[in-house]
């Protein structure tokens, strides 16, 4: 496994009063009043998953589950709001989470 496989690509954007974070690689997204919160509950849900898809109840369809990506048009999204915050200072914000490692 290289150390770009233990990362994975997230975004957040504010869609009215609450932030909505995104993880891509696992088609997964959580919100909260701040991008903070959002980021966090986000991060919950990226240790959570990988959990439960090796070691929990679904270890037996681990090779689905960690493949399961977002839509062609999340990524599209992820990079158009990667290029925004490029050239205009977005409020948006594009950020890596680390895989959570699984003790064997």
């Amino acid at each position: 496994m290289t150390p770009e496989q233990l990362i994975v690509k997230c975004y957040a954007e504010q869609e009215g009063d609450c932030w909505v974070a995104v993880c891509l690689n696992f088609n997964l997204a959580a919100q909260g009043d701040s991008f903070e919160e959002a980021k966090i509950k986000l991060e919950a849900m990226i240790a959570d998953y990988v959990y439960d898809a090796l070691v929990g109840e679904d270890k037996f369809y681990a090779a689905q589950l960690l493949s399961r990506h977002a839509p062609f048009s999340t990524w599209l999204k992820y990079h158009f709001i990667k290029l925004k915050i490029a050239l205009l200072h977005s409020a948006e914000r594009v950020f890596d989470e680390m895989l959570p490692l699984i003790p064997a």
